[in-house]
């Protein structure tokens, strides 16, 4: 299995200081949906690892989540893509929890989820936390520049493991790099 692993904030929608709390402030970044598409269609596995502790902060429900969600795999799917899992940390960042990125949790749960490793998949996000935990299960990182990724690049060469990490303008750009290759 050629398995993507794919943060959701910053890579497949905008990001918020404030949080994305509604299917209405859900606004997909252009060109994400169908760089899902064009991956899936390439034959890759697409799974989505993100953190929601605003559910854990009262900011949303989990209603609103997965009305979110319906919106986001609505979109890939219109473009030839689906999601293969949705693994989504709803604690905040002192209920210590295994889940919460950086830590391996939600990768494990889509290991678990679709029966193989995530050793050697990709795992494409916007801040350091994404490519931590996806280095801590044997992932190969990715930085994108939306989101929060044009700050995270800035301390990439500072963080231990990640100074080789390649950075692309968005999930569009790494998709088309992918799959030129």
């Amino acid at each position: 299995m050629k398995l993507i692993i794919l943060d959701r904030d910053g890579v497949l929608n905008q990001d918020s200081d404030d949080y994305v709390k509604s299917v209405d402030e859900w606004i997909a970044i252009p060109g994400s949906a169908e760089a899902v598409g064009r991956l899936c269609r390439a034959g890759y596995t697409v799974a989505v690892a993100t953190n929601q502790s605003g559910l854990a902060r009262g900011y949303f429900s989990a209603a609103d989540l997965a009305a979110m969600h319906e919106k986001m795999t609505a979109l890939v799917s219109a473009a030839g893509g689906e999601f293969a899992y949705i693994a989504f940390c709803p604690h905040g960042p002192d209920d210590q929890c295994d889940c919460r990125k950086p830590l391996p949790g939600l990768i494990h749960q889509i290991e678990r989820a679709l029966n193989t490793s995530a050793a050697g998949a990709w795992m494409v996000g916007d801040s350091i936390r994404d490519l931590q935990a996806g280095t801590a299960a044997g992932c190969r990182p990715v930085l994108v520049r939306t989101g929060k990724g044009a700050k995270s690049e800035a301390k990439l060469a500072a963080t231990a493991g990640l100074e080789q990490t390649p950075v692309y303008d968005d999930l569009a750009a790494f998709t088309d790099a992918l799959l030129s290759s």
